[in-house]
């Protein structure tokens, strides 16, 4: 691999000159690269010889652009069985939030600024800091498919977010807080509000969410012959999306079976009593197919919870001029992280006081690791001052 200088004259005479990288890439043809700086030219060369060596060089003749590599993502997403939704979202962020701005750049010419710009311009363009964080994944998973299929030798995405991993986690630890009790998750005084404003079909249906803690899709995709009434328990074996497309939950760990108290047992067995035979969602439609999430959310959990009382100023005022009240907790993951703090409570606070691993089987986390950053800090300390002074005490006597 060489650099040289290359001049000639114009037809008008005018006198040019470039810097020419002469190379065989990694399939033994012959690349001429113009730089118009020889800095430009010996940071190329010296990154392509490193590739070149390595086998991942691509030519920018050789490369594609990032909108066919995404379309290429996306087709192996659809080829590998991704869920729909996800395979959506690939369409989403690709058609509306890379294309515009970077679509028609070659992979062989996307770099570190490049991506660095490309993402000040996705906030100044009036995208959200999470909608941006996820455009960007999706960006890197991008310049990651192309490179296993041979068209891109480098990650840019990856190159930044190596740098910045450190400082993003804990920024995002300040940022996003702690769920609060009474804010993000419901307190005991209003989920027994809620429960003595429940009725119809959806009494058993929110009490099952409330003493299960089950994620909205599993919920619709249960079945009776998941139920057991006679041990109390209710087993988690299938979950339905957004497109009432059936299939497995979330996780391996999302399998599992989660008792529940008489309560549920029984407002379930009226449930069934008053269901056609034969059908197989416990929460069906009256036409026997599974709800959807709006349908649980608008017609289910928030009327309930405006009769409960649950309720924050929605900023809005009825024909009369009075503020029309909305639910406070306006949807069905409020529920979830209740139950999770009722498993953790102490029993002397209501709750069942479970360690940690308990909850996690119960919540159906994938790991013990998202359940502690999720609801560590609701677990009860055992080093308050009192028992700390009664611990030196013992050790000084």
């Amino acid at each position: 691999m060489s650099v040289r200088k290359r001049e000639w004259k114009t037809p008008k005479g005018v006198e040019k000159s470039a810097w020419v990288v002469d190379y065989v890439d990694t399939t033994g043809i012959r690349r001429l690269k113009t730089f118009q700086k020889k800095k430009e030219a010996d940071a190329f060369s010296a990154t392509a010889s490193v590739e070149v060596r390595e086998g991942t060089h691509v030519a920018d003749s050789a490369s594609v652009t990032i909108e066919k590599a995404g379309k290429l993502w996306i087709a192996s997403g659809e080829n590998a069985g991704l869920e729909r939704s996800t395979v959506d979202q690939r369409k989403n962020h690709l058609q509306n939030h890379i294309v515009p701005f970077i679509g028609s750049t070659l992979l062989s010419k996307a770099s570190v600024p490049s991506v660095r710009e490309f993402e000040d311009r996705l906030r100044s363009e009036g995208r959200s800091a999470a909608m941006t964080k996820k455009v960007l994944t999706s960006l890197g998973s991008i310049f990651g498919d192309a490179i296993e299929r041979g068209l891109g030798s480098r990650n840019p995405v990856r190159d930044i977010r190596g740098g910045r991993k450190g400082r993003e986690r804990r920024s995002e630890r300040r940022q996003k807080g702690r769920l609060e009790v009474g804010v993000d998750i419901p307190t005991r005084d209003e989920i027994k509000a809620l429960i003595a404003a429940l009725e119809g079909n959806w009494r058993p249906l929110l009490l099952t969410v409330i003493f299960t803690g089950m994620r909205s899709s599993e919920l619709r995709g249960l079945r009776w012959q998941d139920v057991d009434m006679k041990r109390a328990e209710i087993t988690i074996r299938q979950r339905v999306d957004q497109y009432r497309k059936i299939g497995k939950p979330k996780s391996e760990a999302g399998i599992r079976t989660i008792p529940v108290p008489p309560l549920v047992i029984s407002a379930l067995k009226q449930q069934k009593l008053k269901q056609a035979n034969g059908t197989d969602f416990v929460f069906a439609n009256p036409d026997g197919d599974s709800r959807s999430h709006s349908n649980v959310v608008s017609k289910g959990l928030q009327p309930a919870m405006v009769r409960a009382g649950v309720t924050v100023n929605s900023g809005k005022k009825d024909a009369k001029g009075n503020p029309i009240l909305a639910a406070k907790y306006p949807g069905l993951h409020a529920l979830r992280h209740f139950y999770a703090s009722w498993l953790i409570n102490r029993k002397e606070d209501g709750g069942l006081g479970l360690p940690p691993k308990m909850v996690q089987e119960r919540m159906g986390h994938s790991s013990i690791v998202m359940t502690m950053d999720v609801y560590g800090h609701l677990f009860p300390r055992t080093d308050d001052g009192t028992e700390l002074a009664e611990a030196a005490s013992s050790l000084l006597s």
